[in-house]
């Protein structure tokens, strides 16, 4: 049985880590505010450049001068995952859970026969990734040195991503990232970026969403589409960015949370215990007292 002192010393640094998750609940709060904000933000500008991209698809779709970012190049082979997670930890499962999804993905494609190529972007996911899929890793970011994600991160992975596509060293793009939903639901997302695809209704249909609008193009469809496409790459890898960031945030708050309720459970337990020893020494420090009277 552990005595007076240990069970105080253990009380002392339990309250000491109740602090330090309730600071850090207050501060991922702060943070998630402003990173929920950017990332509602950019979903208009996506959805948007997703429903212009969706009525240029389907004119373009059969045209045999279309971009290649659009038509693919006619293979299937060779997939690269571009899996985003963040670059520290104490959020519960939310890096976990993206990476989970992705080795699932992985396995699949393998179970195929398909080459799989990883781009790993967040320090939480490489090192995840890094114990099974090592050799399947061809490049990797982290932004831990930057204290707020901008455009120009996402388009440095945009364009390396591009590079890659264009010396053919892969068919298949998708994006891995965590969407946020609320505080507690942060929802694993796969998402094919390239070959480009228009947005689907639920019934898989093609159904981009122009509000009615009917649009012509100028120079032309494939002018714009040739502009158009790298850029809505590059959006979509900063919307994931985002919406990783947003999650994050709401992952560790609820962690931190959870944390600090433990951490409270535990003080009381611990406190009834010690004061139950407490007590005990003191009931047996006067039956000897009492007992030496006595005898004497």
């Amino acid at each position: 049985m552990p005595s007076l002192k240990d069970l105080k010393n253990r009380i002392s640094s339990v309250k000491s880590i109740q602090k330090i998750t309730k600071a850090m609940q207050m501060v991922a709060s702060a943070k998630l505010r402003k990173a929920e904000e950017a990332a509602r933000a950019s979903r208009p500008y996506t959805e948007r450049m997703e429903a212009v991209l969706g009525n240029l698809t389907n004119s373009a779709k059969d045209n045999p001068n279309a971009p290649k970012l659009l038509s693919g190049t006619g293979r299937d082979d060779t997939h690269l995952l571009i899996i985003a997670t963040a670059d520290k930890g104490l959020c519960g499962g939310f890096n976990s859970s993206i990476v989970r999804l992705a080795r699932e993905h992985i396995v699949k494609l393998q179970g195929e026969g398909k080459k799989v190529k990883i781009v790993a972007v967040g320090r939480k996911g490489y090192d995840q990734l890094q114990r099974l899929y090592g050799d399947l890793i061809v490049h990797r970011t982290d932004f831990l040195d930057i204290k707020e994600i901008g455009f120009s991160q996402a388009n440095d992975i945009a364009s390396r991503v591009l590079d890659m596509f264009e010396a053919d060293e892969f068919d298949v793009a998708t994006l891995f990232f965590g969407q946020f939903k609320s505080v507690i639901v942060q929802q694993p997302t796969a998402q094919q970026i390239i070959p480009a695809q228009a947005p689907t209704s639920d019934d898989g249909e093609s159904s981009p969403d122009l509000k009615g609008a009917i649009y012509e193009y100028e120079p032309g469809e494939p002018e714009i589409l040739t502009a158009l496409l790298p850029r809505y790459v590059a959006i979509q890898i900063f919307r994931a960015l985002l919406e990783n960031v947003a999650s994050e945030m709401g992952a560790k708050m609820t962690a931190m949370d959870n944390s600090t309720r433990n951490a409270g459970e535990m003080i009381d337990k611990l406190s009834l215990q010690y004061n139950r020893a407490r007590q005990a020494q003191i009931t047996k420090e006067l039956i000897e007292i009492i007992s030496g009277a006595e005898a004497l």
